[in-house]
């Protein structure tokens, strides 16, 4: 295959652009068949013929010992006969890169059956009987093959073909080729390509199978042959206008696709689908058909895999193909090729536009995910043609510089911030190998309900957040906070490797809902006017937090309070609402009462010794609109317990301890009463969670206080 520079030099911006589509891409199949071209121009050059040439099937076979077996036949007399010059019958010799072109391959892909050309590629480590048996098909299999006789019969050098079929029934002849073959291996097994070279003049050459036309058109009708016969149809081809082209010709209707995509197998996609009648349902021209299969080389270096599924990656430029363009294109396809496979074909494209400063505006890529299936079906879901770089790359930077920059999760005062970090969780701190994790779909492994991938379908939530924020599209609050919930839930119970609450959990959580609020990306959407203002980005970098003195600031008040009010009032889902009744104002209570529940149990860890706290005592997947004012009642009642204790003790401030939360609980949970609130189970426990970890995590710096005793590290998984 050529360098991206030695692709540049070996054709000309005309000699290119001839070669390229006349109409944008417009569809996958557009796509499929510009990865084609391309391919097809790096491999086997242009012309009529190479699209139908696979020249990577026996690449590993280039430049070693006795890869290429030769069946010499002169037909330049009366009649055909073996080669009788200084070179023989039999040349067994090293399969070259300039020899490529000349042996013109075509393999066929089947366990049993010859290739499609002449030449034939025989199977690893053959033994010279069988390497024998294969050279003598070139004559008494391929060359009278139906597909190749009906070629040859309307070909002005068909005579060629049946000179070898009737040299082929000499069984003289084929004992020489059999004892040729295996002296010339001197009886030592091989991997080889078998082909013939042909004299056609008697003071001519002998030449290969790429310099005799008639052998290119009978290997190309063969190919052609198996796009309208698989999946047991008869003849699956007609006259119709190709869906790529835009031009009326002979249409196949069960060509293969590098995508697994419009299968005979696939009934759901055509319902009563006849197989007979499949080119008229997806119309594609005979050469187009085969151009688009070559595209399976670019197509599965631009995939990788994850929760079980295949994802697609696959870029391109909007607009008229041009000769720059291409080029540019092809070189993105190289190296996606050429690399290690250690990175994504996102994270490909973020170094090649960086490096080559191409134009974001116009970069666009298909994407989608495939499930596959037994007995060759697949699920397709999340396709679009206008995905963008755009929204992986910048969700990457919005997490970084939040959790980097938001003073939700940083203090510049003597108080902690509200929420944890933590340099072992890769969503709490910056880090280079962010937009991996949201390429990797790991960026949702670490937050959502965990599932065994080996079971994972079409339906898996993190697939389909996955998808979204690939193409841009938005996902739905309420998928996110069921799948933040149910893994909250999962990592307190008591048989979780964590022991304790999963503060930093929430907190990554929490992080990630506000990078994906981005105001730029409106990464989030919702149809329910109670959790719109989920959807709206945090303001914590415009509204700086005061820097109150540890204990008191000047108005008599708490550096607590200071923070809780900022906390709140910069978080949309939190800030109080003009409509008292409204959702947001009880998904406020639901935090507050975390808070407490947070600050009271981190108080009784670390103050009374005790094992079990109020977060024990009160576990997420407690908490419901019939539940919530107990709570807040016990908990308010163990609040004033422990104050009028530490009072006692002459430990006390004025007041009530935590009275900054209690206060503010007070005017959210009693009224209205929480049995008839609206906020749905999910996003009232998530957002109790999230107080939870704010109040566990509300105190004065008294160094780095692990809540989670078992961290998760990207390494872990």
């Amino acid at each position: 295959m050529l360098s991206p520079e030695a692709f540049r030099k070996a054709y000309s911006e005309d000699e290119l652009a001839a070669e390229l589509p006349d109409s944008p891409v417009a569809s996958l199949r557009d796509l499929q068949y510009l990865y084609g071209k391309l391919y097809t121009l790096a491999t086997t050059g242009g012309g009529k013929y190479a699209p139908y040439l696979t020249p990577d099937a026996a690449g590993d076979l280039v430049d070693t010992d006795d890869s290429l077996i030769v069946v010499r036949v002169d037909v330049s007399g009366d009649e055909p006969r073996l080669a009788d010059d200084h070179t023989g019958s039999i040349l067994v010799t090293r399969y070259t890169e300039n020899l490529v072109q000349n042996i013109s391959h075509c393999k066929y892909p089947a366990a049993r059956g010859i290739d499609h050309s002449v030449t034939h590629q025989a199977g690893r480590n053959s033994d010279p009987e069988k390497l024998a048996r294969y050279a003598i098909e070139r004559l008494t299999k391929w060359a009278t093959d139906d597909v190749v006789t009906e070629a040859a019969a309307t070909h002005e050098d068909g005579w060629i073909i049946s000179q070898l079929a009737e040299l082929g029934s000499d069984e003289h002849v084929l004992e020489a080729i059999e004892d040729a073959v295996i002296t010339s291996l001197g009886g030592e097994s091989a991997t080889a390509l078998l082909t013939v070279q042909v004299k056609t003049d008697s003071d001519g050459e002998y030449r290969w199978p790429g310099e005799i036309d008639v052998f290119l058109e009978a290997m190309r009708q063969r190919k052609l042959s198996k796009l309208v016969t698989k999946n047991k149809a008869d003849d699956s081809s007609g006259d119709a206008t190709d869906i790529v082209t835009g031009q009326p010709a002979r249409t196949v209707g069960t060509s293969e696709d590098p995508q697994n995509y419009f299968l005979g197998k696939q009934l759901e996609t055509f319902p009563g689908l006849d197989i007979e009648e499949a080119w008229r349902s997806h119309p594609i021209s005979e050469d187009a058909a085969v151009t688009v299969m070559n595209a399976e080389a670019f197509v599965e270096a631009c995939t990788y895999r994850t929760f079980g599924a295949k994802v697609y990656y696959l870029p391109y430029f909007f607009g008229q193909p041009t000769a720059e363009k291409a080029i540019t294109l092809y070189g993105m396809l190289y190296q996606a090729m050429m690399g290690d496979g250690d990175t994504t074909p996102i994270e490909n494209a973020y170094m090649e536009d960086r490096e080559l400063e191409i134009d974001g505006t116009n970069l666009r890529f298909y994407i989608s995910a495939v499930m596959p299936h037994q007995m060759s079906r697949y699920d397709v879901f999340g396709e679009t043609l206008n995905g963008s770089l755009h929204y992986p790359r910048e969700l990457a930077f919005a997490h970084n510089h939040l959790v980097t920059n938001a003073d939700a999760f940083n203090s510049n005062t003597d108080w902690t911030a509200p929420l944890p970090t933590n340099e072992s969780w890769g969503l709490l701190t910056s880090n280079d190998s962010q937009l991996n994790a949201i390429s990797t779909g790991w960026y949702f492994y670490q937050t959502f309900a965990e599932r065994d991938d080996t079971d994972a379908d079409a339906d898996d939530p993190r697939i389909k957040a996955l998808i979204s924020i690939l193409s841009g599209d938005p996902i739905a609050v309420e998928l996110l906070l069921e799948e933040y919930v149910q893994r909250i839930i999962d990592d307190q119970t008591d048989d979780s490797e964590h022991d304790g609450f999963p503060s930093f959990l929430v907190a990554s959580q929490f992080a990630q809902l506000c990078a994906l609020a981005d105001s730029d990306l409106k990464l989030l959407t919702t149809s329910d006017p109670g959790k719109e203002s989920i959807t709206r980005e945090p303001t914590y970098e415009e509204h700086t937090m005061p820097i109150p003195d540890q204990l008191a600031i000047a108005d008599g008040g708490h550096p607590a309070d200071a923070k809780l009010e900022s906390f709140i009032q910069n978080t949309p889902a939190l800030a109080p609402h003009p409509d008292a009744a409204s959702v947001t104002d009880e998904r406020r209570g639901a935090f507050l009462l975390g808070a407490l529940v947070g600050d009271i149990g981190s108080y009784q860890e670390y103050s009374e010794d005790r094992s079990t706290t109020l977060v024990d005592q009160y576990p997420v997947k407690s908490i419901t609109n019939s539940r919530i004012k107990k709570v807040a009642q016990e908990t308010i009642a163990k609040t004033l317990t422990y104050t009028r204790q530490e009072k006692k003790q002459g430990n006390g401030y004025p007041g009530t301890k935590a009275d900054h939360i209690v206060d503010r609980l007070r005017e959210t949970i009693l009224d209205p009463d929480p049995d008839e609130w609206e906020i749905d189970t999910d996003d009232l426990r998530f957002y109790y969670a999230l107080g939870v970890t704010y109040g566990m995590n509300d105190h004065p710096e008294w160094g780095q206080t692990q809540t989670d005793d078992t961290t998760e590290t990207e390494e872990e998984h």
